[in-house]
């Protein structure tokens, strides 16, 4: 089968986040937006079809989840991840960031402590802080373009005796590591060692480069009980606005806490279209998801090169998984006497380019910015060649 994703959507006018709200957060609205993480490809065509389906009843009520979403994710899993999970694991959520902030309060009480891995998608912070839990961090180490797991400095922060919890991102955005079997081993041991819950966000666990692999930690769990994992089809299949994901959480005592705080939160998972969506997308998107994961590997690879010839101060780190690129940009900085507000700003008015400053991601942040390419390649291409005409225009005037 051909999937187009060359085809440019306008977005704009779609009440879009991504689009819609550029005026907001970058304080214009003419910058190409690389942003926020969704995609600007159209849903898989069976997606569509269920939604339109679905929508074509006049009746939009309140909606059990049907043994058709739990039977999609229990085979998506088994198909994709080699890991065979029971329906009653299963604990249907309104999203991954209601997840995180759901599981901060039902393993640690106010002031306990919850471990982070900086730099890390930021809502990890707020969902630690918000409701009142210490935040402790653990920053990851970047050596030679390619990040690891301080397992020292986790073995001290978990030893802590307030530490119940880490919070784990796995594949990780916004540093793009496809965590290997040694790494998610001693993650485990360690875990396993202090009694921690582990919440392990697997949001993008299917968005993997071709020469890589994603395991999932529970599955290599000898006791996967206190691994709560959190997935959903919304990265995999670009339905973020749909919000439905799931907790697989194979311990009873532990999905009876996560019901609760979810209970105390007053939120639930439960729309007709979002469970349309989910169970078509599990069941029928996997050939559409193998010519996106092509087609992405083959941006990102251009991506690198172009910024490899053409802007060497700017060094990508090559991501194993996720359409999402971290960008190294410290030499850049130093280059033109950029701080970290200035680099943004070189971005947004010179550029002309929209994109995450890395300073928002926690320790280690600073002179890196986050760059989607979950678009046309001719639009990516495009943001490059700005920022590539930007750069020029700087120098011309040294």
């Amino acid at each position: 089968m051909r999937f187009d994703f060359d085809r440019i959507i306008p977005r704009a006018g779609t009440n879009s986040v991504k689009w819609d709200g550029r005026q907001g957060y970058f304080g214009t609205d003419d910058v190409l937006p690389m942003w926020v993480a969704d995609m600007d490809f159209a849903a898989p065509e069976e997606v569509i079809r269920a939604l339109a389906e679905r929508a074509a009843h006049p009746v939009y009520g309140y909606t059990l989840f049907p043994d058709s979403v739990y039977d999609a994710l229990m085979a998506w899993m088994k198909i994709r991840h080699g890991w065979e999970i029971e329906r009653d694991w299963i604990l249907m959520a309104p999203g991954v960031v209601p997840s995180l902030h759901a599981a901060a309060l039902a393993f640690a009480e106010a002031g306990e402590g919850i471990i982070v891995q900086p730099p890390v998608y930021f809502p990890f912070f707020s969902s630690v802080t918000t409701p009142g839990r210490r935040l402790i961090e653990n920053p990851l180490r970047e050596e030679n373009g390619r990040y690891r797991i301080d397992f020292e400095h986790l073995e001290r922060c978990a030893a802590q005796p307030d530490a119940r919890m880490l919070m784990f991102c796995s594949p990780h955005n916004p540093v793009g590591r496809v965590w290997d079997a040694g790494e998610l081993g001693e993650v485990l041991r360690i875990a396993r060692r202090h009694g921690l819950v582990v919440l392990s966000d697997e949001i993008h666990h299917d968005l993997i480069y071709p020469e890589h692999q994603h395991l999932p930690l529970a599955r290599l769990a000898d006791e996967p009980g206190d691994i709560v994992t959190a997935v959903a089809p919304s990265k995999t299949f670009n339905i973020p606005g749909l919000g439905l994901s799931a907790l697989i959480v194979s311990n009873p005592e532990h999905r009876a806490r996560l019901r609760r705080a979810f209970d105390l939160l007053h939120v639930g998972g439960s729309n007709p279209f979002s469970i349309a969506a989910f169970a078509a997308a599990y069941r029928h998107g996997g050939p559409w998801l193998d010519a996106l994961l092509a087609y992405l590997a083959r941006t990102r690879d251009e991506v690198i090169a172009f910024l490899d010839r053409y802007l060497p101060a700017i060094k990508p780190i090559r991501p194993e998984g996720t359409y999402l690129i971290w960008l190294d940009c410290r030499a850049l900085c130093r280059e033109l006497g950029l701080d970290d507000a200035a680099l943004r700003q070189f971005f947004i008015r010179e550029a002309r380019v929209g994109m995450n400053p890395g300073t928002v991601f926690g320790a280690g942040g600073g002179g890196f910015m986050r760059l989607n390419i979950g678009a046309p390649r001719a639009v990516v291409l495009e943001a490059l060649d700005r920022i590539a005409d930007a750069l020029a225009r700087r120098n011309s005037t040294i």
